[in-house]
């Protein structure tokens, strides 16, 4: 379902754990670290697509999270050519988004990358909120930076990266980042592209205390 510009709806997903740290996929088979994210179908809601897709690609249920905060607008990035499908091109252009900005209310163990037949991704990670910017996919990262700086509001007063908001910086962690998860500039996969091969083996994180500390505002935008 596309736009009249060639834009398909889609929602993103920033999960956020007790530590205020994100939720960092790797596409299955590629060295390509993202968000969760996915296409609203017809008649749905974002909020309906957002759930749907989160337990599809990280195996969660509306009882594991509680929604923070959301983007206000569509949030678009248009996709380079040669990742899009020969049949697509000249219709297809890209996505435009609804980022959400959730609290993880369960535990690491509940995290299932195989919920589905089809997995996204075959790995996941914890990382500190800005990390992304630095490591994902280049046509995405104006986006992240604008859906993370917006929903960065919504986070506890006192969190470390509000001093970014306050300057008008973002950090630069890519010398933080561990070799292993950082994204070579060659990475192909877009997710309207290529379909998701089956998946081998599954890896996650440690997990983490349940106990998920109340947040300074609770709203939805």
């Amino acid at each position: 379902m596309l736009d009249r510009d060639g834009f398909r709806p889609n929602v993103g997903i920033v999960l956020l754990n007790h530590r205020n740290q994100v939720f960092w996929g790797k596409r299955i088979r590629t060295h390509s670290w993202q968000f969760p994210q996915g296409g609203i179908n017809h008649g749905e809601t974002p909020e309906q697509a957002m759930f749907r897709e989160l337990h599809e690609e990280v195996g969660l249920t509306p009882d594991h999270v509680r929604i923070v905060a959301r983007t206000r607008d569509w949030l678009r990035y248009e996709v380079p050519t040669h990742f899009i499908r020969r049949d697509a091109r000249g219709h297809y252009r890209g996505q435009k988004q609804i980022w959400f900005l959730l609290q993880l209310t369960g535990r690491d163990s509940d995290m299932n990358l195989r919920a589905t037949d089809h997995p996204e991704f075959d790995a996941w990670r914890w990382n500190e909120y800005w990390i992304p910017l630095d490591v994902v996919i280049e046509f995405k990262r104006d986006v992240y930076q604008m859906a993370l700086t917006e929903l960065a509001r919504f986070l506890p007063r006192g969190a470390q990266h509000n001093r970014y908001l306050r300057s008008g910086m973002r950090p630069h962690h890519r010398e933080e980042m561990p070799d292993r998860f950082r994204r070579p500039e060659s990475v192909p996969h877009e997710e309207d592209s290529h379909p998701a091969p089956a998946l081998d083996a599954a890896v996650s994180s440690p997990a983490a205390p349940a106990t998920t500390p109340t947040l300074g505002t609770d709203s939805t935008v």
